[in-house]
């Protein structure tokens, strides 16, 4: 008899590829999720018994284990089913801790730039011949558009989210430090003590482990007495990397200063697995960027005008600023179109004055409203897109800002907007980490 787990919140980026990592183990896999989605078609089509909405009767008796996502609060009445049946219930980074002590384990950390990172380490574990398992938080068309890959050997490469301590629960061989940033500060409240929370996920690294840090972050800076003293350093602007900079810069096909440094951190992870430059630079040239991030999608025709249609998951004012930026350059001849919907009403909150200053880089911006996530915008935080409309309009006189409380007429406000500029060339990037990528869908058909 096969043994069986049982995911709640199987929907979720992370959840979800710790489920195809026991179907790929031969165990059977049932799993539930609030709303259908593609990752739960796509888990069904690959095996698993997939059943949107959560009741006790989801639970069999003869479930070996159940996983449950962060997101899932614990009075659920699937894990109540399952600890009255006496079955072991695991949230998914203690799940996925089981794997890190198990394997030689390569863990990417970061308030920005995990998901990309982590792709790019993984190319080029692979491309130096040490198949491993990776479990990402994006779909890679390397791994047929999955966000789980195995492996045959030892190795592992994961990305370590901090959300709630999750990366506490991880015992890596090599981990990397992007970035440090006010993020999550509905579980956090300040900077300090996400270092804190980062500091202490260092301090679980298994013995003769390696660090590698971003000197080129404030965030890590400012904690830089606090990291092992053995920690490899790399940045952009910095004299040791010079060589390695220069040739990412010529190989690499995806865009960005923040990409570059991405890939300098892959390509390091690589050298201190002894991976040889020509493999590396290889597995950093061939990558071609993933899911939401910076992805093209597509033209649609407004009117006499083309619009180029771009998706990208950043949600914070931080990876806004990056991204835009980088559009901006790319796209320098361009009139670029923001549309925005902000992800967590405390996070619009907290960072409501970073979040006005975060959109320069674009012609026109479009707000729609806030993505609400359920647990997490329990009071009413007295903000809004509508304010932060506002807020922007009033400080960026150069910018179109509209505030769009329909999303039904979105293709109707694009079309005015490019009418009235008569740009030759438009690029529209739809941002935020909620279900606009649904409005992106929408508008692309």
């Amino acid at each position: 008899m096969k043994l069986k787990a049982h995911f709640v919140g199987i929907g979720g980026i992370g959840v979800s590829a710790l489920a195809r990592y026991f179907l790929a183990q031969n165990w059977d896999v049932t799993g539930s999720d609030s709303e259908e989605g593609i990752i739960t078609k796509e888990l069904r089509h690959e095996g698993a018994k997939v059943k949107i909405g959560h009741y006790k009767n989801n639970i069999d008796s003869d479930t070996t284990i159940v996983v449950y996502s962060q997101a899932i609060p614990l009075d659920n009445p699937e894990l109540v089913a399952a600890e009255q049946l006496n079955i072991p219930i695991s949230s998914y980074p203690e799940a996925l801790g089981a794997l890190t002590r198990e394997n030689r384990t390569v863990a990417i950390a970061g308030s920005h730039g995990k998901s990309t990172t982590t792709a790019l380490a993984a190319r080029v574990l692979i491309s130096g011949g040490l198949d491993p398992t990776v479990i990402v938080g994006t779909r890679l068309k390397e791994f047929n558009n999955s966000n789980f890959r195995m492996g045959k050997t030892g190795y592992l490469v994961i990305e370590a989210d901090e959300y709630r301590d999750a990366f506490h629960n991880y015992q890596p061989d090599v981990i990397v430090l992007n970035n440090i940033d006010r993020e999550h500060l509905d579980y956090y409240k300040n900077l300090r003590n996400v270092q804190k929370a980062f500091l202490a996920f260092v301090d679980n690294l298994k013995d003769g482990g390696i660090v590698i840090a971003n000197s080129d972050d404030p965030g890590i800076r400012a904690i830089k007495s606090e990291l092992p003293e053995e920690t490899i350093w790399f940045g952009l602007n910095g004299k040791t990397h010079v060589k390695h900079v220069k040739q990412i810069r010529k190989i690499l096909k995806i865009y960005g200063e923040f990409n570059v440094s991405n890939a300098l951190a892959a390509y390091l992870v690589g050298e201190a697995l002894g991976i040889a430059d020509e493999d590396i630079e290889e597995a950093i040239a061939g990558y071609k960027g993933a899911w939401r991030r910076m992805e093209y999608r597509g033209k649609i025709k407004v009117g006499k005008h083309v619009v180029e249609i771009y998706d990208d998951y950043a949600h914070h004012p931080t990876e806004i600023k990056a991204t835009l930026d980088a559009f901006r350059k790319h796209f320098s001849r361009s009139h670029l179109i923001c549309v925005f919907q902000p992800h967590q009403l405390q996070r619009l909150k907290a960072l409501f004055q970073e979040f006005r200053q975060s959109f320069d880089d674009a012609d026109s911006l479009i707000l729609i409203d806030t993505y609400r996530v359920t647990g997490r915008d329990i009071v009413s935080h007295n903000v809004s897109s509508a304010k932060l409309a506002k807020a922007i309009a009033k400080s960026n006189r150069r910018m179109d800002v509209t505030y769009l409380p329909s999303q039904q007429n979105i293709k109707g406000l694009l079309s005015g907007i490019v009418n009235r500029t008569k740009a030759k060339s438009n690029v529209a990037v739809m941002m935020g980490a909620g279900d606009i990528v649904k409005l992106t869908d929408r508008l692309l058909q």
